[in-house]
């Protein structure tokens, strides 16, 4: 890892360069971005036949709602981010800020995204670096709605947890990094409840699929996932598979999660197991 991206994030200072070497890396930027953090599955376009790899990376998804329509932009270095300071382009991912003060809006999660650590936000920074250029840009995105002045105030430092098979580490995996909670929290009228109903399940996802409704994460014995062994839910996050043998519907990013590691899958399971137990909404 290159001292450069230490000293192009001012906001970082308590790293340093000998402490990051062993942590922050393309090689984990890749893994995160290709596979938990599965950013292609919105930023890549997708047609009947799965993404469009020749344009990895090269704006895709568009949300259609009464409050907003939002594009996926192109995050290649071709788009405008190849521009941007890394401190630029750290600071739009963890905190939705663009270096000319403008706000990103939703659905980008950056409820969740505030908590990526320094460490994988700087991988993830740096392999983005590395992508093949895509040409083209995506319409600007309209919003109904006002957006805030902010998501929170500046984040100055997060600290990477203990990576392991751990509750922690699969509540930092299903959080920050996958976003996890965002779609499966029980929705209300601001959008996903997720300080009152985290993983409570109910969003509804219109698509070329049809209609996907997020399934209920938490133990529940009736509405959750008590009554599914964890080499069932393995299928279900990384192949999408039911237990019942019946294919489960985009847009859950199957084909990126599974390219998680054994320790990670296992980590979200055991984080799972461990949440209130909570009914799907009505």
């Amino acid at each position: 890892m290159r001292c450069l991206f230490l000293t192009a994030l001012p906001a970082l200072s308590l790293l340093n360069c000998p402490a990051a070497s062993a942590a922050p890396s393309v090689e984990r930027g890749e893994y995160l971005v290709t596979g938990p953090a599965a950013c292609g599955n919105c930023h890549t376009a997708t047609g009947r036949d799965g993404p469009d790899l020749s344009r990895l990376l090269g704006g895709g998804l568009v949300v259609d709602s009464p409050a907003f329509r939002a594009y996926a932009p192109n995050i290649t270095p071709a788009a405008r981010i190849g521009g941007w300071s890394d401190a630029e382009l750290a600071k739009a991912i963890r905190e939705g800020v663009r270096p000319d003060g403008t706000l990103i809006g939703p659905p980008m999660p950056f409820a969740v995204y505030r908590g990526l650590s320094d460490d994988d936000l700087l991988s993830i920074v740096a392999y983005l670096r590395t992508v093949p250029e895509v040409e083209g840009q995506q319409p600007e995105s309209v919003y109904n709605i006002p957006l805030p002045p902010a998501y929170g105030p500046p984040v100055e430092t997060v600290t990477h947890p203990v990576e392991g098979v751990s509750i922690e580490y699969g509540a930092y995996l299903a959080g920050p990094v996958s976003h996890c909670v965002e779609c499966h929290s029980a929705p209300g009228p601001q959008g996903a409840m997720i300080e009152t109903h985290p993983f409570a399940g109910g969003f509804q996802f219109e698509g070329p699929w049809g209609l996907a409704v997020a399934t209920n994460l938490t133990p529940h014995p009736e509405d959750g996932l008590a009554d599914h062994s964890d080499a069932e839910l393995k299928a279900m996050i990384t192949q999408g598979i039911r237990p019942n043998g019946e294919r489960m519907m985009p847009p859950m990013p199957y084909d990126y999660f599974a390219k998680m590691t054994d320790q990670d899958v296992d980590a979200v399971i055991l984080y799972l197991r461990s949440l209130q137990p909570l009914p799907s909404p009505e």
